[in-house]
């Protein structure tokens, strides 16, 4: 097929196009800091698509926004916090390999909108008491990293999740995007196999998709690379904070 007729095939309205344009628009501003605005673009890919292909769509495209942030946010990242999540993170990953075509997927986006919620709520409780303790139990760290794993190979959902570990140790901004872009960039780059061998749902079609959307990505992180140097840290933390919220509320009433 040419690469019109893998286009063509997809037999996506104008509408479509527009929304998927939008989506991956709204990708670029996520990687660029914008954070919290991914569970709007996920729910954009999911309703033209469907839930699981979907992944498959925007994978590829994650890889790309990720290499975008690791070059302009290289000289910020903790390497050390990386470390320490990454083994935990590859766990996650494989448990949600196993279980991907068995579990619910409604039950699942339930109980991830709930846990949202509630770590929200914690961050909130402590930013109102202006705490400025860092959690050093290495359960947590454990914790987060194995939900992290399973939440971003099941639905790319693991932008809250780390959004409620890295606003715990209290990153600032830079630091904030620049470590989780180096480590969603090499989560990303582990689940490609199995969404190419296992779950198929990257494509030798879906990749030509991908390629007339690079445009869009690379416009929104552009934006969002603008914006967020007009942001304070403290604004910033209050922005991470809402979104995350407003993310797990669509998650909760789908």
């Amino acid at each position: 097929m040419s690469y019109i007729e893998i286009l063509e095939s997809y037999n996506l309205t104008l509408f479509q196009w527009i929304a998927i344009g939008f989506a991956v628009f709204l990708l670029g501003l996520s990687k660029s800091g914008i954070k919290g605005v991914g569970i709007i673009l996920i729910v954009i890919l999911a309703f033209v698509f469907g839930e699981k292909a979907s992944t498959g769509i925007l994978l590829p495209m994650l890889i790309c926004a990720d290499i975008l942030a690791v070059m302009y946010y290289n000289r910020h990242a903790d390497w050390a916090v990386i470390k320490r999540l990454i083994p935990w993170i590859i766990v996650g990953v494989l448990i949600g390999v196993w279980v991907g075509n068995d579990i619910s997927e409604f039950v699942f986006k339930k109980l991830m909108a709930i846990i949202i919620l509630v770590s929200v709520s914690i961050m909130f409780y402590l930013e109102k008491r202006k705490s400025n303790n860092i959690p050093t139990n290495k359960f947590f760290s454990i914790g987060i990293g194995l939900l992290t794993g399973f939440t971003t190979m099941i639905g790319n959902l693991a932008g809250p999740v780390s959004n409620i570990y890295f606003l715990t140790m209290r990153f600032p901004k830079n630091e904030f995007i620049g470590t989780t872009a180096w480590l969603f960039f090499i989560i990303n780059i582990i689940k490609l196999p199995f969404h190419i061998f296992i779950w198929e749902t990257v494509t030798i079609e879906s990749l030509v998709l991908n390629s007339v959307l690079i445009p869009a990505l690379i416009l929104g992180f552009l934006l969002g690379a603008y914006i967020v140097k007009l942001i304070s840290n403290v604004n910033y933390r209050r922005f991470i904070l809402i979104v995350t919220t407003i993310g797990g509320l669509i998650m909760l009433f789908r």
